[in-house]
Protein backbone atom coordinates (compact mmCIF):
# COMPACT_ATOMS: atom_id res chain seq x y z
CA UNK A 1 0.00 0.00 0.00
CA UNK A 2 1.43 3.36 -1.06
CA UNK A 3 0.43 6.24 1.20
CA UNK A 4 0.10 8.56 -1.82
CA UNK A 5 -2.79 6.48 -3.15
CA UNK A 6 -4.38 5.35 0.12
CA UNK A 7 -7.20 6.48 2.36
CA UNK A 8 -7.11 5.68 6.06
CA UNK A 9 -10.61 4.22 6.27
CA UNK A 10 -9.53 1.43 3.92
CA UNK A 11 -5.95 0.93 5.09
CA UNK A 12 -7.17 0.50 8.67
CA UNK A 13 -8.97 -2.68 7.61
CA UNK A 14 -5.65 -4.27 6.64
CA UNK A 15 -3.61 -3.10 9.61
CA UNK A 16 -2.36 -5.76 12.03
CA UNK A 17 -4.50 -4.42 14.88
CA UNK A 18 -7.74 -4.99 12.98
CA UNK A 19 -6.60 -8.42 11.81
CA UNK A 20 -5.74 -9.60 15.33
CA UNK A 21 -8.95 -8.14 16.72
CA UNK A 22 -10.92 -10.23 14.21
CA UNK A 23 -8.82 -13.31 15.06
CA UNK A 24 -9.59 -12.78 18.73
CA UNK A 25 -13.32 -12.41 18.13
CA UNK A 26 -13.39 -15.61 16.06
CA UNK A 27 -11.58 -17.55 18.79
CA UNK A 28 -13.66 -16.02 21.60
CA UNK A 29 -16.98 -16.69 19.87
CA UNK A 30 -15.84 -20.25 19.18
CA UNK A 31 -15.16 -20.63 22.90
CA UNK A 32 -18.67 -19.38 23.68
CA UNK A 33 -20.14 -21.92 21.25
CA UNK A 34 -18.09 -24.76 22.74
CA UNK A 35 -19.19 -23.69 26.22
CA UNK A 36 -22.83 -23.84 25.14
CA UNK A 37 -22.16 -27.38 23.89
CA UNK A 38 -20.59 -28.29 27.24
CA UNK A 39 -17.22 -29.01 25.65
CA UNK A 40 -15.37 -26.36 27.65
CA UNK A 41 -16.21 -24.62 30.96
CA UNK A 42 -18.28 -21.46 30.68
CA UNK A 43 -15.76 -19.80 32.99
CA UNK A 44 -13.02 -20.47 30.46
CA UNK A 45 -14.97 -18.79 27.67
CA UNK A 46 -15.65 -15.84 29.96
CA UNK A 47 -11.97 -15.60 30.87
CA UNK A 48 -11.01 -15.36 27.21
CA UNK A 49 -13.25 -12.35 26.72
CA UNK A 50 -12.23 -10.69 30.00
CA UNK A 51 -8.47 -11.24 29.88
CA UNK A 52 -7.89 -11.62 26.17
CA UNK A 53 -5.16 -9.22 25.00
CA UNK A 54 -2.35 -9.22 22.49
CA UNK A 55 0.66 -7.13 21.51
CA UNK A 56 1.74 -6.88 17.90
CA UNK A 57 5.43 -6.63 18.78
CA UNK A 58 5.20 -9.72 21.00
CA UNK A 59 3.39 -11.69 18.30
CA UNK A 60 6.10 -10.74 15.81
CA UNK A 61 8.77 -11.82 18.30
CA UNK A 62 7.14 -15.23 18.81
CA UNK A 63 6.58 -15.70 15.08
CA UNK A 64 10.27 -15.20 14.38
CA UNK A 65 10.87 -18.33 16.47
CA UNK A 66 7.88 -20.56 15.64
CA UNK A 67 7.50 -19.45 11.99
CA UNK A 68 3.68 -19.59 12.29
CA UNK A 69 1.53 -16.49 12.63
CA UNK A 70 -1.58 -18.10 14.17
CA UNK A 71 0.46 -20.04 16.74
CA UNK A 72 2.32 -16.83 17.61
CA UNK A 73 -0.99 -15.06 18.19
CA UNK A 74 -2.41 -17.88 20.29
CA UNK A 75 0.77 -18.03 22.36
CA UNK A 76 0.63 -14.30 23.08
CA UNK A 77 -3.10 -14.55 23.85
CA UNK A 78 -2.40 -17.38 26.32
CA UNK A 79 0.14 -15.19 28.12
CA UNK A 80 -2.76 -12.93 29.09
CA UNK A 81 -5.62 -15.42 29.50
CA UNK A 82 -3.70 -17.90 31.62
CA UNK A 83 -4.61 -21.56 32.22
CA UNK A 84 -8.03 -21.20 30.54
CA UNK A 85 -6.24 -20.56 27.23
CA UNK A 86 -5.91 -24.33 26.80
CA UNK A 87 -9.56 -24.31 25.74
CA UNK A 88 -8.95 -21.78 22.95
CA UNK A 89 -8.79 -23.07 19.33
CA UNK A 90 -10.47 -26.37 20.30
CA UNK A 91 -10.76 -28.56 17.20
CA UNK A 92 -9.87 -25.65 14.91
CA UNK A 93 -7.18 -25.28 12.28
CA UNK A 94 -5.34 -22.13 11.28
CA UNK A 95 -7.37 -21.71 8.10
CA UNK A 96 -10.54 -21.47 10.17
CA UNK A 97 -9.14 -18.28 11.66
CA UNK A 98 -7.33 -16.94 8.60
CA UNK A 99 -10.07 -17.53 6.05
CA UNK A 100 -12.91 -16.34 8.25
CA UNK A 101 -10.89 -13.23 9.07
CA UNK A 102 -10.24 -12.58 5.37
CA UNK A 103 -13.96 -12.87 4.73
CA UNK A 104 -14.64 -10.21 7.36
CA UNK A 105 -11.94 -7.92 5.96
CA UNK A 106 -13.20 -8.26 2.39
CA UNK A 107 -16.72 -7.61 3.63
CA UNK A 108 -15.55 -4.49 5.47
CA UNK A 109 -13.72 -3.33 2.34
CA UNK A 110 -16.81 -4.00 0.23
CA UNK A 111 -18.89 -1.80 2.52
CA UNK A 112 -16.52 1.12 1.88
CA UNK A 113 -16.47 0.51 -1.88
CA UNK A 114 -20.27 0.34 -1.94
CA UNK A 115 -20.40 3.68 -0.13
CA UNK A 116 -17.88 5.09 -2.61
CA UNK A 117 -20.02 4.00 -5.54
CA UNK A 118 -23.14 5.49 -4.00
CA UNK A 119 -21.39 8.85 -3.61
CA UNK A 120 -20.18 8.73 -7.22
CA UNK A 121 -23.70 7.98 -8.44
CA UNK A 122 -25.05 11.07 -6.67
CA UNK A 123 -22.53 13.25 -8.52
CA UNK A 124 -23.10 11.61 -11.90
CA UNK A 125 -26.86 12.04 -11.58
CA UNK A 126 -26.46 15.72 -10.74
CA UNK A 127 -24.16 16.32 -13.70
CA UNK A 128 -26.51 14.38 -16.00
CA UNK A 129 -29.49 16.49 -14.99
CA UNK A 130 -27.42 19.68 -15.24
CA UNK A 131 -26.45 18.92 -18.86
CA UNK A 132 -29.48 16.93 -19.93
CA UNK A 133 -29.91 19.02 -23.08
CA UNK A 134 -26.36 20.35 -23.50
CA UNK A 135 -25.87 19.25 -27.08
CA UNK A 136 -22.50 18.00 -28.28
CA UNK A 137 -21.17 15.85 -31.07
CA UNK A 138 -21.12 12.11 -30.61
CA UNK A 139 -18.06 10.32 -31.94
CA UNK A 140 -17.49 6.83 -33.25
CA UNK A 141 -13.92 5.74 -34.00
CA UNK A 142 -12.98 9.20 -32.70
CA UNK A 143 -14.72 10.79 -35.70
CA UNK A 144 -17.77 13.07 -35.64
CA UNK A 145 -20.92 10.97 -35.86
CA UNK A 146 -24.27 12.44 -34.79
CA UNK A 147 -25.29 14.82 -31.98
CA UNK A 148 -25.81 13.60 -28.42
CA UNK A 149 -26.00 15.55 -25.19
CA UNK A 150 -23.42 15.75 -22.44
CA UNK A 151 -26.19 14.73 -20.07
CA UNK A 152 -26.53 11.45 -21.96
CA UNK A 153 -22.81 10.85 -21.52
CA UNK A 154 -23.27 11.30 -17.78
CA UNK A 155 -26.41 9.15 -17.75
CA UNK A 156 -24.49 6.37 -19.48
CA UNK A 157 -21.77 6.62 -16.82
CA UNK A 158 -24.44 6.54 -14.10
CA UNK A 159 -25.99 3.38 -15.52
CA UNK A 160 -22.55 1.79 -15.79
CA UNK A 161 -21.63 2.48 -12.17
CA UNK A 162 -25.10 1.50 -11.01
CA UNK A 163 -24.34 -1.93 -12.47
CA UNK A 164 -21.00 -1.83 -10.66
CA UNK A 165 -22.84 -1.16 -7.41
CA UNK A 166 -25.08 -4.18 -7.94
CA UNK A 167 -22.05 -6.35 -8.77
CA UNK A 168 -20.21 -5.16 -5.66
CA UNK A 169 -23.15 -6.00 -3.46
CA UNK A 170 -23.28 -9.47 -4.98
CA UNK A 171 -19.52 -9.91 -4.53
CA UNK A 172 -19.81 -8.88 -0.89
CA UNK A 173 -22.51 -11.47 -0.31
CA UNK A 174 -20.56 -14.20 -2.08
CA UNK A 175 -17.32 -13.67 -0.17
CA UNK A 176 -18.91 -13.24 3.27
CA UNK A 177 -18.71 -16.87 4.43
CA UNK A 178 -17.33 -18.50 7.56
CA UNK A 179 -15.38 -21.75 7.86
CA UNK A 180 -14.85 -23.26 11.31
CA UNK A 181 -14.71 -26.90 10.24
CA UNK A 182 -11.30 -28.07 11.42
CA UNK A 183 -8.61 -29.98 9.58
CA UNK A 184 -9.66 -30.89 6.00
CA UNK A 185 -13.12 -29.51 6.74
CA UNK A 186 -14.76 -32.64 8.17
CA UNK A 187 -15.80 -31.30 11.61
CA UNK A 188 -14.16 -34.39 13.10
CA UNK A 189 -12.95 -32.47 16.14
CA UNK A 190 -15.42 -29.60 16.25
CA UNK A 191 -19.20 -29.42 16.16
CA UNK A 192 -20.84 -27.67 13.15
CA UNK A 193 -22.76 -25.61 15.71
CA UNK A 194 -19.54 -23.73 16.46
CA UNK A 195 -19.27 -22.66 12.83
CA UNK A 196 -22.91 -21.60 12.76
CA UNK A 197 -22.51 -19.63 15.98
CA UNK A 198 -19.33 -17.83 14.88
CA UNK A 199 -20.83 -17.07 11.47
CA UNK A 200 -23.86 -15.41 13.04
CA UNK A 201 -21.73 -13.38 15.46
CA UNK A 202 -19.37 -12.20 12.70
CA UNK A 203 -22.15 -11.32 10.26
CA UNK A 204 -21.26 -14.13 7.84
CA UNK A 205 -22.94 -17.09 6.21
CA UNK A 206 -21.81 -20.67 6.79
CA UNK A 207 -19.58 -22.07 4.04
CA UNK A 208 -21.45 -25.21 2.84
CA UNK A 209 -18.28 -27.23 2.24
CA UNK A 210 -14.92 -25.73 3.01
CA UNK A 211 -12.37 -28.54 2.68
CA UNK A 212 -9.70 -26.93 4.87
CA UNK A 213 -10.12 -23.53 3.23
CA UNK A 214 -12.97 -21.46 1.91
CA UNK A 215 -13.16 -22.16 -1.85
CA UNK A 216 -11.20 -19.51 -3.73
CA UNK A 217 -13.70 -19.16 -6.57
CA UNK A 218 -15.50 -16.78 -4.19
CA UNK A 219 -12.42 -14.61 -3.89
CA UNK A 220 -11.75 -14.79 -7.62
CA UNK A 221 -15.22 -13.39 -8.31
CA UNK A 222 -14.69 -10.64 -5.72
CA UNK A 223 -11.45 -9.45 -7.31
CA UNK A 224 -12.91 -9.81 -10.80
CA UNK A 225 -15.63 -7.36 -9.78
CA UNK A 226 -12.98 -4.96 -8.48
CA UNK A 227 -11.32 -5.25 -11.89
CA UNK A 228 -14.56 -4.50 -13.74
CA UNK A 229 -15.17 -1.44 -11.58
CA UNK A 230 -11.62 -0.30 -12.31
CA UNK A 231 -12.26 -0.68 -16.03
CA UNK A 232 -15.39 1.47 -15.73
CA UNK A 233 -13.35 4.09 -13.91
CA UNK A 234 -10.86 4.02 -16.75
CA UNK A 235 -13.56 4.31 -19.41
CA UNK A 236 -14.93 7.52 -17.91
CA UNK A 237 -11.42 8.82 -17.24
CA UNK A 238 -10.42 8.27 -20.86
CA UNK A 239 -13.56 10.15 -21.96
CA UNK A 240 -12.52 13.13 -19.84
CA UNK A 241 -8.96 12.96 -21.13
CA UNK A 242 -10.13 13.04 -24.75
CA UNK A 243 -12.56 15.87 -24.10
CA UNK A 244 -9.76 17.92 -22.51
CA UNK A 245 -7.47 17.74 -25.55
CA UNK A 246 -6.64 21.21 -26.88
CA UNK A 247 -8.28 20.47 -30.22
CA UNK A 248 -11.49 19.43 -28.44
CA UNK A 249 -11.67 21.21 -25.05
CA UNK A 250 -15.30 20.35 -24.35
CA UNK A 251 -14.60 19.49 -20.71
CA UNK A 252 -11.67 19.85 -18.36
CA UNK A 253 -10.48 18.76 -14.95
CA UNK A 254 -10.70 21.56 -12.41
CA UNK A 255 -7.42 23.49 -12.27
CA UNK A 256 -6.96 25.13 -8.88
CA UNK A 257 -5.35 28.47 -8.16
CA UNK A 258 -1.60 28.02 -7.83
CA UNK A 259 -1.64 24.64 -9.57
CA UNK A 260 1.08 24.07 -12.17
CA UNK A 261 0.73 21.76 -15.15
CA UNK A 262 4.30 21.46 -16.36
CA UNK A 263 7.77 22.08 -14.98
CA UNK A 264 8.82 23.39 -18.41
CA UNK A 265 5.73 24.94 -20.03
CA UNK A 266 3.78 27.42 -17.88
CA UNK A 267 0.74 27.33 -20.15
CA UNK A 268 -0.09 23.65 -19.57
CA UNK A 269 -3.28 22.34 -17.97
CA UNK A 270 -2.94 18.57 -18.05
CA UNK A 271 -5.58 15.92 -17.19
CA UNK A 272 -3.33 14.43 -14.54
CA UNK A 273 -6.08 13.05 -12.30
CA UNK A 274 -7.79 11.00 -14.97
CA UNK A 275 -4.42 9.88 -16.32
CA UNK A 276 -3.63 8.69 -12.82
CA UNK A 277 -6.94 6.83 -12.72
CA UNK A 278 -6.08 5.06 -15.97
CA UNK A 279 -2.89 3.83 -14.32
CA UNK A 280 -4.71 2.80 -11.15
CA UNK A 281 -7.14 0.75 -13.23
CA UNK A 282 -4.29 -1.13 -14.88
CA UNK A 283 -2.86 -1.97 -11.46
CA UNK A 284 -6.17 -3.14 -10.00
CA UNK A 285 -6.98 -5.32 -13.01
CA UNK A 286 -3.55 -6.94 -12.73
CA UNK A 287 -4.68 -8.52 -9.46
CA UNK A 288 -7.57 -10.39 -11.05
CA UNK A 289 -5.38 -13.08 -12.63
CA UNK A 290 -3.56 -14.08 -9.40
CA UNK A 291 -6.95 -14.29 -7.66
CA UNK A 292 -8.19 -16.65 -10.36
CA UNK A 293 -5.02 -18.72 -10.21
CA UNK A 294 -5.59 -19.14 -6.46
CA UNK A 295 -8.70 -21.23 -7.17
CA UNK A 296 -6.69 -24.37 -8.02
CA UNK A 297 -5.19 -25.55 -4.73
CA UNK A 298 -3.81 -29.01 -4.02
CA UNK A 299 -6.39 -31.43 -2.64
CA UNK A 300 -7.99 -30.07 0.56
CA UNK A 301 -5.54 -27.16 0.82
CA UNK A 302 -2.11 -25.71 0.28
CA UNK A 303 -0.84 -22.21 1.01
CA UNK A 304 0.13 -21.10 -2.49
CA UNK A 305 -2.78 -18.65 -2.30
CA UNK A 306 -1.67 -17.12 1.02
CA UNK A 307 1.20 -14.89 -0.05
CA UNK A 308 -0.80 -13.67 -3.05
CA UNK A 309 -3.76 -12.64 -0.89
CA UNK A 310 -1.52 -10.78 1.54
CA UNK A 311 -0.71 -8.49 -1.40
CA UNK A 312 -3.88 -8.27 -3.43
CA UNK A 313 -6.36 -8.03 -0.56
CA UNK A 314 -5.04 -4.71 0.73
CA UNK A 315 -3.66 -3.35 -2.53
CA UNK A 316 -6.71 -3.89 -4.74
CA UNK A 317 -9.23 -2.58 -2.24
CA UNK A 318 -7.10 0.39 -1.19
CA UNK A 319 -6.40 1.36 -4.80
CA UNK A 320 -10.05 1.04 -5.80
CA UNK A 321 -11.28 3.05 -2.83
CA UNK A 322 -8.80 5.80 -3.67
CA UNK A 323 -9.73 5.71 -7.35
CA UNK A 324 -13.47 5.97 -6.74
CA UNK A 325 -12.97 8.90 -4.38
CA UNK A 326 -10.74 10.64 -6.92
CA UNK A 327 -13.16 10.04 -9.79
CA UNK A 328 -16.04 11.41 -7.70
CA UNK A 329 -14.04 14.57 -7.05
CA UNK A 330 -13.11 14.90 -10.74
CA UNK A 331 -16.69 14.59 -11.92
CA UNK A 332 -18.00 16.86 -9.17
CA UNK A 333 -15.66 19.69 -10.21
CA UNK A 334 -15.47 18.93 -13.94
CA UNK A 335 -15.54 22.08 -16.05
CA UNK A 336 -17.92 21.77 -18.99
CA UNK A 337 -17.82 24.08 -22.03
CA UNK A 338 -21.15 24.02 -23.95
CA UNK A 339 -20.03 26.76 -26.37
CA UNK A 340 -16.99 24.73 -27.39
CA UNK A 341 -19.22 21.70 -27.85
CA UNK A 342 -21.41 23.64 -30.25
CA UNK A 343 -18.40 25.05 -32.10
CA UNK A 344 -16.92 21.58 -32.53
CA UNK A 345 -20.20 20.19 -33.80
CA UNK A 346 -20.42 22.92 -36.42
CA UNK A 347 -16.84 22.55 -37.64
CA UNK A 348 -17.71 19.95 -40.27
CA UNK A 349 -20.32 21.82 -42.25
CA UNK A 350 -23.41 19.95 -41.12
CA UNK A 351 -22.10 16.43 -41.77
CA UNK A 352 -23.71 15.00 -38.61
CA UNK A 353 -27.09 15.31 -40.40
CA UNK A 354 -26.16 13.03 -43.30
CA UNK A 355 -28.19 10.05 -42.04
CA UNK A 356 -31.39 12.12 -41.82
CA UNK A 357 -31.02 13.12 -45.47
CA UNK A 358 -30.27 9.52 -46.46
CA UNK A 359 -33.40 8.26 -44.72
CA UNK A 360 -35.58 11.05 -46.12
CA UNK A 361 -34.47 10.20 -49.66
CA UNK A 362 -35.41 6.55 -49.13
CA UNK A 363 -38.81 7.68 -47.84
CA UNK A 364 -39.15 9.72 -51.04
CA UNK A 365 -38.70 6.63 -53.21
CA UNK A 366 -34.94 6.56 -53.81
CA UNK A 367 -33.21 3.23 -53.31
CA UNK A 368 -30.92 3.06 -50.28
CA UNK A 369 -27.88 2.51 -52.50
CA UNK A 370 -28.64 5.56 -54.65
CA UNK A 371 -29.56 7.68 -51.66
CA UNK A 372 -26.32 6.76 -49.91
CA UNK A 373 -24.32 7.65 -53.06
CA UNK A 374 -26.06 11.01 -53.46
CA UNK A 375 -25.47 12.05 -49.88
CA UNK A 376 -21.93 10.71 -49.74
CA UNK A 377 -20.87 12.54 -52.91
CA UNK A 378 -21.88 15.84 -51.35
CA UNK A 379 -20.62 14.93 -47.89
CA UNK A 380 -17.14 14.07 -49.16
CA UNK A 381 -16.85 17.56 -50.67
CA UNK A 382 -17.56 19.00 -47.25
CA UNK A 383 -15.12 16.56 -45.65
CA UNK A 384 -12.34 17.47 -48.08
CA UNK A 385 -12.97 21.18 -47.48
CA UNK A 386 -12.67 20.53 -43.72
CA UNK A 387 -16.01 22.21 -43.18
CA UNK A 388 -15.49 25.24 -45.37
CA UNK A 389 -18.41 24.02 -47.49
CA UNK A 390 -21.84 23.36 -45.99
CA UNK A 391 -23.63 20.09 -46.65
CA UNK A 392 -27.02 21.79 -46.67
CA UNK A 393 -25.92 24.21 -49.40
CA UNK A 394 -24.52 21.43 -51.56
CA UNK A 395 -27.65 19.33 -51.20
CA UNK A 396 -29.86 22.27 -52.15
CA UNK A 397 -27.73 22.75 -55.27
CA UNK A 398 -28.04 19.07 -56.21
CA UNK A 399 -30.94 18.81 -58.67
CA UNK A 400 -31.35 15.06 -58.16
CA UNK A 401 -31.69 15.54 -54.41
CA UNK A 402 -34.08 18.49 -54.65
CA UNK A 403 -36.22 16.61 -57.16
CA UNK A 404 -37.08 14.28 -54.28
CA UNK A 405 -36.73 16.50 -51.20
CA UNK A 406 -37.53 20.22 -51.30
CA UNK A 407 -35.24 22.94 -49.97
CA UNK A 408 -37.66 23.64 -47.14
CA UNK A 409 -37.71 19.98 -46.23
CA UNK A 410 -33.91 19.91 -46.29
CA UNK A 411 -33.80 22.86 -43.90
CA UNK A 412 -35.95 20.91 -41.44
CA UNK A 413 -33.61 17.90 -41.71
CA UNK A 414 -30.82 20.04 -40.24
CA UNK A 415 -32.80 20.96 -37.10
CA UNK A 416 -30.68 19.79 -34.12
CA UNK A 417 -33.72 19.37 -31.86
CA UNK A 418 -34.45 16.19 -33.78
CA UNK A 419 -31.51 14.47 -32.10
CA UNK A 420 -32.65 15.20 -28.55
CA UNK A 421 -36.30 14.22 -28.80
CA UNK A 422 -35.86 10.96 -26.88
CA UNK A 423 -33.52 12.22 -24.16
CA UNK A 424 -36.40 12.12 -21.66
CA UNK A 425 -37.10 8.49 -22.53
CA UNK A 426 -33.49 7.51 -21.92
CA UNK A 427 -33.34 9.44 -18.64
CA UNK A 428 -36.48 7.69 -17.41
CA UNK A 429 -34.88 4.34 -18.20
CA UNK A 430 -31.78 5.27 -16.24
CA UNK A 431 -33.13 7.30 -13.34
CA UNK A 432 -36.80 6.31 -13.21
CA UNK A 433 -39.85 8.49 -13.71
Amino acid sequence: MIARYSRKQMTDIWEAENRFRIWFEIEAHACDANAKLGRIPEAAAKAVWERGKWEIARIDEIEREVKHDVIAFLTNLAEHVGDEARFVHQGMTSSDVLDTCLSVQLMQAADIIIEDLEKLLVVLKRRAEEHKYTICIGRSHGIHAEPVTFGLKMAQAYAEFDRCLARMKDARKEVATCAISGAVGTFANIDPFVEEYVAEKMGLEVEPVSTQVIPRDRHAMYFAVLGVIASCIERLSVEVRHLQRTEVLEAQEYFSKGQKGSSAMPHKKNPILTENLTGQARYIRAMCIPAMENVALWHERDISHSSVERYIGPDATVALDFSLARLTNVMDQLLVYPDNMLDNMNKMGGLPNSQRVLLELTQAGVSREDAYRLVQENAMKVWESRGALQLLDLLKADEIVTSKVSAAELDELFNMDYHTKHVDTIFKRVFGA
